[in-house]
């Protein structure tokens, strides 16, 4: 475990865990990107992504799709841990816009305040379901931005989701 960004946070005995079997999960590694840090409490995560033989593309820097899926599921996995069985959380949506090429080392950090699990857990109660997005961005040791990110998650109760996909059948 190597933080890449300054932090107050460590990880647990599972979060550690849980960072070794995605970093071998067949769709994390041919992303070709390492997930470095999960804190205790998955409201923080580190993944850096390199160039390298899986994420090379034809012109010699990394490939968009690497690009893109090496933060694809992280948002996701980690409210649901936050939040429990007793909740559905989804990817609803994404936009990425690429800043200039990676020819070298980037990183990313995924956060989830506090405020924000209140708030998701609030409108739950109050609606059934919560949209909202998040921002992120790649970046080197330098702080130069080469992607930047906008994930869309869903979230809802578990009765609430059940009721909404059975009015839909």
């Amino acid at each position: 475990m190597k933080k890449l960004f300054p932090s107050d946070k460590t990880e647990s005995r599972y979060s550690g865990w849980y960072r070794r079997g995605l970093n071998v999960w067949p769709c994390i590694w041919c992303t070709g990107s390492k997930i470095k840090f999960v804190s205790g409490d998955f409201r923080e995560l580190h993944v850096q992504l390199s160039l390298n033989w899986r994420t090379r593309n034809r012109v010699g820097t990394v490939y968009g799709g690497s690009i893109y899926s090496s933060v694809d599921p992280y948002y996701m996995l980690m409210i649901m841990e936050i939040l429990g069985r007793d909740y559905i959380v989804w990817d609803k949506g994404a936009t990425i816009k690429f800043v200039r090429p990676i020819t070298d080392k980037v990183k990313c950090r995924f956060l989830i305040s506090d405020e924000l699990v209140e708030k998701v857990k609030s409108e739950i109660a109050a609606n059934g379901q919560y949209i909202f997005e998040l921002p992120l961005e790649y970046v080197d040791d330098e702080g130069k931005v080469y992607a930047v990110f906008t994930k869309t998650v869903y979230t809802a109760s578990k009765e609430y989701y059940k009721n909404k996909k059975a009015a839909v059948a």
